[in-house]
């Protein structure tokens, strides 16, 4: 069962609307925009999540994001079969 929706009117560029149409493919531009939107919330909420973290805890520094995306690296060079990155 999918979710209740609403139909909203919306103003945007004209090349963004058309590129959109272009990409949004047979799920149509609603349920690329749908998409979009709720990426963008998620994101939102990340960064409040951030904030609270480093309001408690202090900022996260540069070194200690290097060492994340190491780990992350690292991880993914395991999981490729061939151990190429596959990202």
């Amino acid at each position: 069962m999918s979710e209740p929706t609403g139909k909203y009117s919306i103003t945007m560029p004209r090349d963004v609307a058309e590129a959109a149409k272009v990409r949004s493919g047979p799920s149509g531009l609603s349920a690329y925009v749908a998409a979009a939107v709720a990426r963008q919330i998620e994101r939102d909420n990340l960064n409040e999540l951030i904030k609270v973290g480093e309001a408690e805890h202090g900022p996260i520094t540069e070194g200690e994001i290097q060492a994340l995306r190491d780990q992350l690296h690292q991880a993914r060079e395991q999981q490729a079969p061939d151990g190429a990155n596959a990202a």
